[in-house]
């Protein structure tokens, strides 16, 4: 069975992040008792401080026999102890779901979870992480996002924005259309290459947030060129905690040992301040191999693309990094000493 094949009969999970009276109680809702196209399996993390409604969830429930199944097909579960358990539990009927939808409000930081999912073999074998979703109050997350902490604390609204492949911007009909164009904006800023859906009262599009692989290492030869353009002359406050995002692009091909000691370095001194990375690379040596990779913090996967270089393709390196204080002209400089030099070879 190809790789891709492999991966496609893995049952992918949704990962859900997003502050409480974002609407995560709301679309869950939805998807368990309106919607009829999906069935998914909501799992209820047990970071959440709110039942998913009330009287929905059993205080005892903990075991897959007891998930409250939905006349839609979908089923509930929350989840009061071992994640690993959980989903080991549900393994031998997840392929009744077109998803799993993992609820994880008030978490900041879902690299636990995508690090359990990714590395435990009674896990790897049965799921896959499609995205991770951020659901944001158009009305209300402005104020998150500017949330000053004590000295050393996290502020949980930026990092939800930054780790997103997608962000759910709810409740666009409480604020005017410049207030939604400045929070895009804003947005923006932090995560550029997160996707943005607007919706209204949690009715998410669902085909646009599951089942779409966009937290796969090929997901970087999705992003369109624009994504990768010069950032120099946009106005960007620099301050220690900003978190931003930012987009290196070059042609050439790298060392793959110069390569492979930056991005121990970067990691070893900078793992905690990176929240995401993705990168499509060419590497003297490898033929027409096309190479991509996709990290959260220090747990980066490697690998070579489905398609490798086309004959006479311009072989075009991309890099996405988003995190805090991130310097582009560093980066940039960095990532090119790690070009191969002819006279060298």
């Amino acid at each position: 069975m190809s790789d891709e094949a492999a991966a496609n009969e893995l049952t992918p999970i949704t990962v859900v992040t997003g502050f409480l009276g974002a609407g995560k109680t709301t679309l869950v809702n939805y998807i368990l008792k309106e919607q009829n196209q999906w069935k998914i399996a909501v799992l209820e993390n047990e970071f959440g401080e709110v039942a998913i409604d009330d009287g929905l969830v059993a205080e005892s429930l903990d075991a897959p026999e007891d998930l409250i199944t939905m006349d839609n097909g979908c089923v509930c579960c929350s989840v009061r102890g071992d994640l690993i358990r959980t989903l080991g539990q549900l393994s031998s009927s997840r392929k009744k779901f077109d998803a799993i939808l993992l609820e994880t409000t008030g978490l900041a930081d879902p690299a636990p979870i995508v690090y359990t999912i990714q590395t435990n073999p009674k896990i790897s074998e049965h799921y896959r992480i499609d995205s991770i979703v951020c659901l944001a109050d158009c009305k209300h997350i402005t104020q998150h996002l500017d949330e000053v902490k004590p000295d050393g604390a996290v502020n949980e609204a930026l990092q939800q924005v930054a780790f997103a492949d997608k962000i759910l911007l709810n409740k666009v009909d409480l604020v005017t259309e410049k207030e939604k164009n400045t929070l895009k904006e804003r947005l923006a800023s932090i995560n550029q290459f997160a996707t943005v859906i607007e919706t209204e009262r949690s009715r998410a599009p669902l085909e646009r947030i599951l089942g779409l692989n966009s937290f796969s290492m090929e997901s970087i030869l999705k992003y369109e060129p624009e994504f990768f353009a010069d950032q120099e002359n946009e106005k960007m406050e620099h301050n220690l905690d900003s978190v931003t995002s930012v987009g290196v692009t070059f042609t050439g091909n790298l060392h793959a040992q110069w390569f492979n000691m930056f991005m121990m370095d970067l990691l070893k001194e900078r793992a905690a301040d990176l929240y995401r990375t993705k990168g499509l690379l060419s590497f003297h040596g490898q033929g027409d191999t096309k190479f991509v990779f996709q990290g959260v913090h220090e747990q980066i996967n490697f690998g070579p693309a489905k398609e490798p270089w086309k004959a006479g393709e311009e072989r075009i390196n991309k890099f996405v990094f988003i995190g805090k204080n991130l310097d582009k002209k560093l980066l940039t400089k960095s990532l090119m000493e790690c070009l191969h030099k002819e006279e060298e070879a």
